[in-house]
């Protein structure tokens, strides 16, 4: 359960540390006027739940906001166990999550100092916390999101997992299937297009880097007049009086060498280099006779290029993308000589994955239509403690057979809605046409502590759990909060007193200016200043005697209100 809660540089906090740790399960409560800022606490465990955090929640003067909490683990959460085993990270029965965003959108989540990905700091925070907020009222408005309720209820989410998985596995092999089908319709029209590719790209005969050796011998060509100039004087020029000059220097420096050994080094190169000379003369009169001239091979070797320029547009930028087509065309072909045989073996997978997804498809009603019962009669029981005494709630479930499989979806076979009746002797109907504001508190209140009893999470936040009650309702909706804070931890922000006085704990939060600026504290209330915040909730800004009095009496007939 939650620990320590730790706030910095966030909305119109500078720094908030709240301990938790002075009791185990029990009910906090936060008040305060409107506008203090008692949904920051929401908010921060939100972020660590993976929501979206704005740059507008840092404070104007800070870089970044962090927002840390401190959670022990017992032995009974072994889905946290699993996750931190699965992403080797050390837990020590701590569980310390973090979150530090700062003003240009970016966010690092931490999970016991060891950075983590946003994904898991959200599964941690999902199976540490459980959220009842306004917004989760609504869900129940919405029929789509009742199956997951009852499959929490349940405990069917491991079977709806599993169910999942082959169906996604049948889903994927039915669109292979589908696929060979389509092909199979225009095999002959495909194996005659793709022999026409593979025929002409084979007739070519490319080479790889042909149209590079081609291009370089074309410019060759365009350019032999010109080349044959130049070497034709090169070679000239060296034929004639160079070479006999070169033979009389070397003949001049060897009869130097004989008088005067300090020269033969130098006799040695020049001798060397008129050697060399001579070499070169013969290598220029064969590259002279290499030299392309024939005007044939010019025109042969635009044509080729142009073929292989057009094999290049249809088939790839490259010779190398050609010559790859070519092998894939190949073994589509291949493919299609097979692809009977292949139909006909995905045709029976299909068949035999089909049975098993139906057979764990009708598996899985079943169990819910058990769960539906035992979540109709549970409710009954909690409603009537919300002062429902006579409320009816029902889980309608319709099934889909199977000759409709086009339509099962991935959730099962089942369309599942909750109905209900406030009133006796009046038909239920879906929630949303007959649940009011406060009804629908109290319906998700009982939803919640049902939930709650089921799952690992030892830690319940209610975000005004009270919107739309008050009297008697009110009354027994503290009542309801009190029995779930006896086996769970429950954080409750909450405007009626009847709930603050069931409290174990009571947290105000206050917001006021400390030098020049608006700053959110919360304060841990002793038992006087409870008396009082009880008494500005029930009376407003003007107390008198008799709203002291009661908010006194408040406390002094709830023993759970008592300083332990």
């Amino acid at each position: 359960m939650l620990q320590e809660l730790r706030i910095e540089n966030m909305a119109l906090i500078d720094s908030l540390q709240l301990d938790f740790s002075s009791r185990g399960n029990g009910l906090a409560v936060f008040t305060g006027e409107t506008g203090a800022g008692k949904s920051i606490i929401l908010q921060a465990i939100n972020l660590l739940a993976g929501s979206r955090g704005a740059s507008s929640w840092i404070r104007s003067d800070c870089d970044k906001a962090v927002v840390e909490a401190f959670f022990g683990v017992n032995d009974n959460q072994g889905e946290i166990f699993k996750l931190l085993a699965e992403n080797e990270i050390e837990l020590d029965e701590d569980c310390i999550i973090r979150r530090i965003f700062s003003k240009d959108g970016r966010s690092r989540f931490y999970v016991n100092d060891r950075l983590v990905t946003a994904r898991l700091a959200a599964e941690l925070t999902e199976n540490l916390v459980n959220i009842a907020s306004q917004h989760d009222h609504q869900q129940l408005l919405v029929p789509r999101r009742h199956i997951d309720f009852l499959d929490t209820f349940g405990e069917l989410w491991d079977r709806r997992k599993e169910f999942e998985k082959a169906y996604s596995r049948w889903q994927l092999l039915l669109a292979r299937l589908n696929e060979l089908r389509e092909k199979e319709k225009d095999k002959e029209q495909r194996r005659d297009f793709l022999s026409f590719q593979l025929r002409e790209i084979h007739d070519a005969g490319i080479t790889p880097d042909e149209d590079r050796e081609l291009a370089q011998e074309r410019g060759r060509l365009k350019s032999s007049t010109t080349l044959g100039e130049l070497a034709g004087k090169s070679y000239e020029l060296l034929k004639d009086r160079m070479l006999e000059h070169l033979a009389l220097v070397r003949k001049n420096m060897e009869q130097v060498a004989s008088l005067d050994e300090s020269a033969q080094s130098l006799s040695d190169r020049i001798v060397s280099a008129c050697y060399e000379v001579e070499d070169l003369k013969s290598a220029l009169r064969d590259y002279m006779d290499s030299i392309p001239t024939d005007p044939r091979r010019l025109e042969q070797i635009n044509e080729r290029l142009s073929l292989l320029k057009q094999l290049q547009r249809k088939y790839g930028p490259t010779l190398d993308d050609v010559l790859e087509h070519a092998g894939k065309a190949e073994e589509e072909l291949a493919s299609l000589d097979s692809m009977e045989k292949q139909i006909a073996a995905l045709e029976q997978e299909q068949e035999e994955l089909k049975k098993a997804v139906w057979d764990q498809a009708k598996d899985l009603s079943a169990a819910r239509k058990e769960a539906a019962e035992k979540l109709c009669a549970a409710m009954r029981q909690e409603l009537a403690t919300l002062s429902f005494p006579q409320a009816v709630f029902e889980v309608a479930m319709t099934g889909f057979q199977e000759r409709d499989r086009e339509i099962l979806q991935a959730k099962g076979i089942d369309h599942v809605e909750f109905l209900f009746s406030a009133n006796p002797g009046e038909p239920v109907k879906p929630l949303a046409k007959v649940a009011s504001g406060g009804e629908l508190s109290r319906l998700m209140l009982a939803m919640k502590c049902l939930l709650a009893r089921r799952d690992q999470v030892n830690t319940v936040v209610f975000d005004e759990v009270d919107a739309g009650i008050g009297g008697k309702a009110a009354e027994a909706v503290a009542k309801k909060i009190g029995e779930l804070s006896r086996h769970h931890q429950v954080l409750c922000i909450t405007h009626l007193p009847q709930i603050a006085a069931a409290a174990h704990e009571h947290f105000m939060v206050e917001k006021s200016v400390e030098q020049g600026r608006t700053v959110t504290t919360i304060t841990n209330l002793g038992r006087e200043e409870r008396v009082m915040e009880l008494a500005r909730m029930l009376g407003g800004d003007t107390l008198t005697d008799q709203t002291v009095a009661y908010a006194r009496e408040l406390v002094d007939s709830n023993p759970m209100f008592m300083d332990p």
